[in-house]
């Protein structure tokens, strides 16, 4: 792909992204504004780029299934945890629109001012990005009604489970497979597996 709309073109035909809201944020926010200046002549490519300290910025079929898994919509508290870059999280804060907020939080505090640099560039005033506590996962004693990760936990981290509202969604890498953990209003969990993918290892604390 060469092109912000072909890329696009591609999630769509590919089945990897199709709600309106999703498709609509892919639109607004292009991936050039997160990539380094270095990769600008990668940027469309469908597959991870370096962001520096062993980060990526993540392929966008697999940012597309993720959304698409996680299910944002207006209004919608969410929490991104591994914002790295800010992409999903401006993504997300489109999709949320402006009645929602994302708050973004990532462990490397040089990608804590990449990716709130990044949201500033890209006009995004319903989202943050701030240093997530090195003692604790997420933001523990607040509740949210959705929860991205971008990094692979070992297991599925209970702390997360406790930040989740009732008919809320968490989605996140468990080893090489994206699950979707969706709470009910009775507390019950359903879980859901899609397998296949890589990413860099959550540093997770429980």
């Amino acid at each position: 792909m060469k092109t912000h709309l072909e890329l696009i073109d591609f999630l769509i035909a590919s089945g990897s992204l199709y709600s309106s809201n999703l498709i609509k944020a892919f639109r607004r926010h292009n991936r050039n504004i997160f990539v380094p200046q270095e990769l600008q002549s990668e940027t469309y490519g469908d597959y991870p780029l370096s962001i520096g300290m062993g980060q990526t910025i993540s392929q966008p079929t697999t940012v597309a299934i993720m959304l698409e898994l996680l299910q944002p919509v207006a209004g919608n508290r969410v929490l991104d945890i591994g914002s790295g870059s800010g992409w999903t999280t401006a993504l997300l804060a489109s999709a949320v629109e402006p009645n929602g907020f994302v708050e973004g939080i990532e462990r490397i505090p040089s990608l804590v001012e990449y990716g709130k640099s990044s949201l500033h560039k890209a006009g995004i005033i319903n989202a943050s990005i701030e240093f997530a506590s090195p003692s604790a996962l997420g933001k523990p004693g607040h509740l949210y009604d959705r929860i991205l990760v971008s990094a692979s936990a070992d297991k599925l981290p209970s702390l997360l489970l406790d930040q989740l509202k009732n008919e809320g969604t968490l989605v996140l890498p468990i080893g090489h497979s994206i699950w979707r953990i969706t709470k009910g209003l009775d507390g019950k969990l359903t879980l859901y597996e899609f397998p296949g993918f890589r990413f860099v290892p959550l540093i997770a604390s429980e």
